[in-house]
């Protein structure tokens, strides 16, 4: 008897970990930080797109997507612009890739509805030697939402409760 609530336990953990298991591969890893900022663009808007050059990437970068035309960054940069073209589909979730010294890794890029007013604020902190680290979304969460977090932490709680609750149920 005790060996069937081993393999239901046991069962319940594998179940949860290929479930969870899509969502932590759907993150890119490279050996170099990017994003895209802002996530969510109107048509004809403007974005920045970040490298950090951590160590991982020391030459120069090409940023390619379906919704802009394909951007370099030049060795010694980490921060360019890209303009959204204006046929760009409301809604729609496009994917930009980013490709350094032969790794690449892309994010996905939001187009909001409407139109933008004027150009798109684009956020750019020149890198300054004198002050010190900014750290941002690492490489462990990079891409991920609250909302796939949260699922995958149900499913990994979900699973060891019901073991737990297995394993300590007594048969009479």
């Amino acid at each position: 008897m005790r060996a069937i609530r081993v393999a239901a336990a046991a069962l319940l953990g594998v179940s949860a970990l290929a479930f969870c298991a899509p969502a932590a591969l759907a993150g890119t890893i490279t050996p170099f930080g990017f994003s895209v900022l802002p996530s969510s663009v109107a048509p004809g808007g403007e974005v920045a797109l970040r490298l950090q050059r951590d160590g991982g990437c020391g030459g120069p970068a090409t940023v390619s997507s379906a919704v802009f035309d394909t951007v370099a960054i030049p060795r010694g940069s980490s921060v360019a612009t890209a303009t959204v073209y204006w046929d760009a589909s409301p809604g729609a979730v496009y994917q930009v890739t980013f490709t350094c010294d032969g790794a690449s890794g892309s994010t996905g890029l939001t187009i909001a509805g409407g139109r933008p007013v004027g150009p798109t604020p684009v956020p750019v902190n020149p890198v300054d030697p004198h002050r010190a680290v900014q750290a941002g979304e690492g490489g462990s969460i990079a891409g991920f939402d609250l909302k796939e977090i949260g699922m995958g932490a149900a499913l990994i709680l979900g699973s060891v409760g019901a073991a737990y609750h297995f394993s300590q149920r007594r048969g009479s």
